[in-house]
């Protein structure tokens, strides 16, 4: 969708800034639909009706319908034009028009321009569409955490969900991530999480979750440990300890809030996420004990 888009937009964006619009011909141009078929650059009528009716029902996914639509679309066509042509080329009312473009500016779609006594509409590269959708996408994930405190609080009832397979495995591990916990508790298994989700996800996740700012109180086996990685670390936000040798860590477990997540070896390949207060509490009160059985691993120099 943004590649036509900006198809359209390329066709009759302004070479210079001189030209923005004190060159009449940029605020009359012809459609631009109509002209680019003439070039060669615009599939024939019929596919072009499909090409639009697609854009349309996108754009519509993030918000822009109905008079917003027409206008957008139109301003991105025309690359420049006084808000009356604007309009007319839309089939709208000038006033209608000015209203839904002044909504069209709040949101970083177009912009206005004064050239004496009169003001032109000029699109911005379609591309703003991504970063518009970048900053909704940014906007939800800071209050997620706090959305997903209040998830189930009413009913008090647990929530359990299973996600089988190797895509279940992924899910469930980057869902420690989404509560806002600043110290994540966990039992870790070294050899199980080289096999699934793999060495290079766990780095990916590892390395957002230091990020993020976010501690690891991780306990291991150290039998399981299968290469010199993953230590103490205050860089890393990792603090390790090794259990008792009569204690063999075989799952994946971490305590994250309101939430208990298990992850199996590949052999059973399954993740599973338990959001109840009562049973996280009690498993952080079992992780806390075993970590004060355990033995501090040597800081990483």
């Amino acid at each position: 969708m943004i590649a036509h888009l900006r198809l359209i937009f390329r066709s009759n964006a302004p070479s210079g800034a001189q030209n923005l619009c004190g060159a009449p011909k940029l605020c009359r141009v012809k459609p631009t639909l109509d002209a680019a078929r003439e070039i060669g650059d615009v599939p024939p009528i019929g596919k072009g009706r499909r090409v639009t009716d697609d854009i349309e029902e996108k754009l519509a996914r993030i918000g822009i319908t109905g008079t917003l639509y027409k206008l957008y679309l139109t301003a991105v066509g025309l690359g420049a034009a006084s808000i009356t042509d604007v309009a007319a080329q839309a089939g709208l009312a000038r006033t209608t028009a000015h209203d839904a473009l002044a909504k069209l500016e709040e949101e970083g779609l177009v912009r206005f321009v004064d050239n004496g006594k009169r003001r032109f509409v000029v699109a911005q590269d379609p591309g703003v569409l991504l970063e518009r959708i970048e900053a909704r996408r940014q906007m939800i994930e800071d209050v997620m955490p706090v959305l997903r405190s209040m998830y189930h609080h009413e009913t008090g009832k647990p929530n359990v969900r299973f996600h089988p397979g190797p895509e279940g495995i992924r899910t469930t591990l980057w869902d420690t991530l989404s509560g806002g916990a600043t110290v994540l508790r966990a039992t870790l298994s070294m050899k199980e999480l080289m096999a699934e989700p793999g060495l290079e996800e766990m780095e990916r996740y590892l390395t957002e979750r230091a990020r993020r700012g976010t501690w690891l109180h991780v306990i291991r086996s150290e039998e399981r440990d299968i290469a010199p990685i993953w230590p103490s670390s205050r860089e890393q936000r990792r603090e390790l300890r090794y259990a008792p040798p009569a204690y063999t860590l075989a799952m994946t477990c971490f305590v994250y809030g309101n939430k208990v997540a298990l992850i199996s070896s590949a052999r059973e390949s399954y993740g599973m996420i338990i959001d109840s207060a009562e049973f996280a509490a009690f498993q952080a009160s079992m992780f806390d004990a075993m970590w004060s059985l355990s033995t501090p691993a040597p800081a990483q120099p």
